[in-house]
């Protein structure tokens, strides 16, 4: 800063004033100074910065998986809301595992970044109370922090579960087959009750045999959909669980002998070029990042109060699969 300063003919105090924005300089020596930054190379000491001001200008954004597509448009509101706010983002994947979520929680923490959006694979977040003790901002988002409270950002997984078996249920069905995530997963079993509240209205008994919960492989959800889909009185629709729920059961549906319909909770891309195009529960990723970054800088600009939980709504998009009537 000092070679700045007298490159330019001015005080450091100006030069630190150019450097972070602040008023007070004229246009002309604002220019002078920035021709000497750029002459000079000069770049900010974010570390120094950090010592002085207390707050890095980053948050962490802590995905289950940054390859699947549901989480590219959430972190990409989530990164339109820091650029705004001024703040980098830096994210990383937990792969639906607790402890790596942890780790990678922990070093966000302790390369001090002001906040943190959390998709938690973990069900204890009691590690986090001394972050947020000491003033990390935390908003979670799709699913709740697990024993701790917290602000959380949710899509309505219940009432939108429920909406999509109501519509098969209104276009003849009877024998419906849920596939879902593991069953530790909040937003699995939210969707599974949804199922369950949407026969149930319906007076229909649910034989357990079209339930499956578990691992979202292929092989898994292929073996889950062909179990259901054989024997004497098979089921004659799928409510599938997620994006990579449904991707499988369209596949296995192609391969089916006879319609089967089908419905997906989570859009997915090309869903419309199908033939039937694929009927989903659509909810709103980017809604849900936008809503959660935008309450994670309001908890930095020092809003107070206890923390909320902030409900999403979903809708139904048909588009032909969810429409096929039974053909017994």
């Amino acid at each position: 800063m000092k070679d700045v300063a007298a490159r330019a003919g001015v005080g450091l105090k100006t030069v630190s004033r150019v450097v972070n924005g602040e008023p007070g300089v004229t246009p002309d020596t604002e220019r002078r100074v920035q021709e000497a930054i750029d002459a000079l190379g000069f770049r900010r000491n974010d570390s120094a910065r950090v010592l002085r001001k207390g707050r890095t200008a980053s948050i962490g954004l802590v995905l289950e998986d940054l390859a699947d597509p549901f989480y590219g448009p959430l972190s990409r509101a989530v990164e339109e809301v820091a650029r705004a706010h001024g703040a980098l983002l830096i994210n990383g994947s937990s792969a639906e595992d607790p402890d790596r979520e942890q780790e990678l929680v922990l070093a966000l923490c302790a390369r001090r970044v002001d906040g943190l959006v959390i998709i938690p694979a973990a069900d204890d977040h009691r590690y986090l109370e001394p972050e947020i003790a000491a003033g990390v901002a935390t908003v979670f988002v799709d699913r709740p922090a697990g024993k701790i409270d917290a602000d959380v950002v949710l899509s309505d997984s219940f009432g939108g579960a429920r909406d999509g078996v109501a519509h098969l249920i209104a276009h003849g069905h009877r024998r419906i087959g849920f596939i879902g995530d593991q069953p530790r997963i909040h937003t699995a079993i939210e969707r599974l009750r949804g199922y369950r509240a949407a026969m149930e209205d319906a007076g229909i008994e649910i034989d357990e045999s079209w339930v499956s919960l578990g691992a979202t492989a292929p092989d898994r959800v292929r073996g889950a959909a062909e179990s259901m889909l054989s024997g004497p009185s098979p089921v004659t629709a799928i409510f599938a669980g997620n994006n990579r729920v449904t991707v499988t059961a369209v596949r296995v549906l192609t391969e089916h002998p006879r319609p089967v319909a089908l419905v997906g909770f989570d859009d997915i891309e090309l869903a419309d070029l199908l033939s039937p195009g694929v009927t989903v529960i659509a909810q709103d990723a980017a809604q849900l990042g936008r809503t959660a970054a935008e309450r994670l800088f309001r908890q930095l600009d020092g809003a107070s109060g206890p923390p909320e939980r902030v409900e999403l709504p979903t809708r139904l998009i048909m588009r032909g699969s969810g429409e096929i009537r039974p053909v017994d």
